[in-house]
């Protein structure tokens, strides 16, 4: 082999090396979204039931705790 054949087979091996790592990154990428994505709609649940239970809920007053 010549040397620019044996450069280019480098640079071939070296393109493909970097196709399959941004490739590998692509795939994190997408499964840290939708993950992330889930935990904002569970989050988004939490507050909406945090909010209807303070409806619903009396007020604190100023009664003695159960144990006076």
């Amino acid at each position: 082999m010549t040397a620019k054949s044996e450069r280019i087979d480098a640079l071939e091996a070296h393109v493909a090396f970097q196709d399959d790592t941004v490739r590998q990154l692509n795939d994190a990428l997408v499964a840290q979204q939708v993950r992330l994505d889930r935990m904002q709609a569970e989050l988004e649940q939490v507050v909406n039931a945090m909010k209807a239970w303070n409806e619903t809920s009396p007020p604190p007053g100023d009664e003695r705790p159960p144990h006076y």
